[in-house]
């Protein structure tokens, strides 16, 4: 009998506004969305059409997405940010020019928002997320518009949008494998982390680097010397990884080298050139042999199939878009009641809200209230400054553009103090308003947004989050029956071995992330703590049976003896 678990979890106070560490590429983004936004402002700046800057600033955003992927998938992706940027602009601005009625515009805001955040989900597109999208469409719903004047507005958007996406795909032409190598120097560290002190979450936490490793380096295009370089270096982290505790102490991978072939791999310099580790060769032959799979199965079919999975019934991406749907719709409503005439900062705070579960959520809803809060009395210390002229303005702009990606890494809540006068400041260039009033509505739906948002989290379960805890478990079983029927074959093939090895660390790998999301909601059924625990330990007992017989390791005899 499964033991039963409160339904109710406390939700975290201490440490949600605790600083970080910056995240090691945190400049990339913040450098990036600075020339994608400097250049088309300061080009309208010249033709003295600064009031045009909100439709550039919606192309312009898109620069911020992809920074972690090789550049080929990165050309990919953000071209898809910008195309899904352009449908919910496009949305936007034909209904701003065919209404003028707040409630409608509210519902529509709600809407897309929800959209936006299924989709971005759903293919999980990676940071900043669905909140970017929100905040310009709900922008743009509040802007004055005529029908005959969204063709060139949209035009406008495509272009910085164009821009954006050579602002982001440019470096491949210095450093063309710059994400794969950082991406491998993370799963080294994170196997060096492993091996100095072995435990749940530093396993966990070095399988998914090693993971993340392999796909980008699986996404990144043709083998080239680098690369080759840098599947060596990945055996070599999963060579530690798969190893096993014996009395206290893991066989296999020194951290110290670890470190220093992450160190050199991180630097301009060559890609570091270990021996190989054993079996190097069977396993580079499995990965070259999924490198074709995938080519051959690439393609808009393809792409349109995993989407449909996504979002197919009993996917736990659908509670949160009602939540989504739901809270956005009824802060807007409450905004607009308690006297804000355009409530788009509200949608978009409840918008962002919603994180994986409502644990995160909470925390999220805390950042977001002390970030705002604190970013308006920013903006009314800067406003003066930026009212001294139009290029003061376009470079306070910038300013908070790079402040904002800087700090975000750090907390959210340090972010949003640069986010919120930033935002403020880009409604100037339609015209001077009341700064007391732009204070005044800001932290208004700021608390409305987030009070409103947070309860309609509540209100509405995510049970299907235990529902994928279950499916999660059902697949790491199969993929660890698999991986066991490949190492009992005595005439399994280098590729079997190796494509039974992925898929169990792949399932292992989800199967943590699902218990984790899942922990976090409320309203659901118990986990089941200890089927949890027995599949993934089974699940590591598998791997290094497996690598024992691909010769990535050697696993001392059931006694202990050496």
């Amino acid at each position: 009998m499964r033991p039963r678990k409160p339904s109710v979890h406390k939700l975290p106070v201490a440490g949600v506004l605790r600083l970080r560490s910056p995240a090691e590429t945190w400049y990339k983004p913040a450098l990036s969305v600075v020339v994608a936004s400097a250049v088309p402002n300061l080009l309208l700046y010249s033709l003295d059409r600064l009031d045009l800057v909100i439709y550039t600033m919606a192309g312009s955003l898109c620069a911020l997405y992809g920074h972690n992927l090789p550049y080929a998938r990165r050309a990919h992706t953000v071209l898809r940010v910008v195309l899904g940027m352009a449908a919910g602009f496009a949305v936007a601005l034909v209904t701003a020019s065919l209404t003028d009625s707040t409630a409608v515009l509210i519902a529509v805001g709600a809407l897309l928002a929800a959209v936006q955040k299924t989709f971005c989900d759903a293919t999980r597109i990676g940071p900043p997320g669905n909140v970017i999208f929100a905040f310009v469409t709900s922008a743009a719903l509040f802007v004055p518009q005529e029908l005959g004047q969204v063709p060139g507005h949209m035009a406008l958007m495509l272009a910085a949008g164009a821009f954006s996406w050579l602002v982001t795909a440019g470096p491949a032409l210095w450093r063309r494998e710059g994400p794969e190598r950082l991406a491998t120097a993370r799963a080294l560290d994170a196997a060096a982390a492993y091996a100095a002190e072995p435990g749940h979450r530093t396993r966990h936490a070095a399988a998914a680097a090693v993971q993340a490793a392999w796909q980008a380096l699986l996404a990144s295009g043709r083998p080239t010397p680098v690369r080759q370089g840098l599947e060596r270096l990945v055996v070599h982290a999963e060579r530690a990884l798969a190893t096993t505790a014996v009395d206290g102490h893991v066989r296999g991978g020194d951290p110290g080298e670890l470190r220093r072939w992450a160190k050199e791999t991180r630097a301009r310099g060559p890609v570091p050139s270990p021996p190989p580790a054993p079996g190097t060769v069977e396993q580079l032959f499995g990965i070259d042999a999924e490198r074709a799979g995938q080519r051959m199965r690439r393609g808009r079919r393809e792409a349109r199939r995993r989407l449909l999975r996504a979002l197919g019934p009993g996917s736990p991406v659908l509670p949160v878009a009602f939540r989504t749907l739901l809270g956005t719709a009824l802060a807007g409503y409450v905004s607009w009641a308690l006297g804000v005439g355009h409530p788009y900062w509200a949608i978009v705070t409840a918008a962002s809200v919603y994180q994986p579960n409502l644990a995160l959520s909470w925390s999220r809803a805390v950042q977001r209230t002390v970030g705002n809060l604190v970013g308006v009395l920013v903006f009314a210390a800067v406003i003066p400054v930026a009212r001294v002229g139009p290029l003061a303005l376009v470079l306070c702009v910038l300013f908070f553009n790079f402040a904002a990606e800087a700090l975000i890494t750090r907390n959210y809540w340090l972010g949003s103090i640069a986010v919120t006068p930033m935002a403020l400041l880009i409604l100037e260039f339609g015209g001077f308003q009341p700064a007391g009033r732009l204070i005044t509505d800001r932290a208004l739906d700021t608390l409305v947004g987030v009070a409103v948002g947070f309860l309609a989290a509540v209100a509405v379960t995510n049970r299907r989050a235990s529902g994928r805890v279950e499916q999660a478990l059902a697949a790491a079983g199969d993929a660890r029956r698999r991986a066991e029927r490949a190492v009992a074959d005595p005439e399994a093939d280098p590729l079997a071995l190796e494509t039974a090895r992925r898929r169990l660390t792949a399932a292992l790998v989800e199967l943590r992330d699902a218990s984790d999301v899942a922990s976090g909601e409320w309203w659901q059924r118990a986990l089941p703590e200890e089927e949890l625990l027995a599949a993934e330990q089974a699940g590591h007992r598998t791997l290094a049976a497996t690598a024992q017989r691909q010769g990535l390791i050697t696993l001392p005899p059931a006694n202990g003896a050496v």
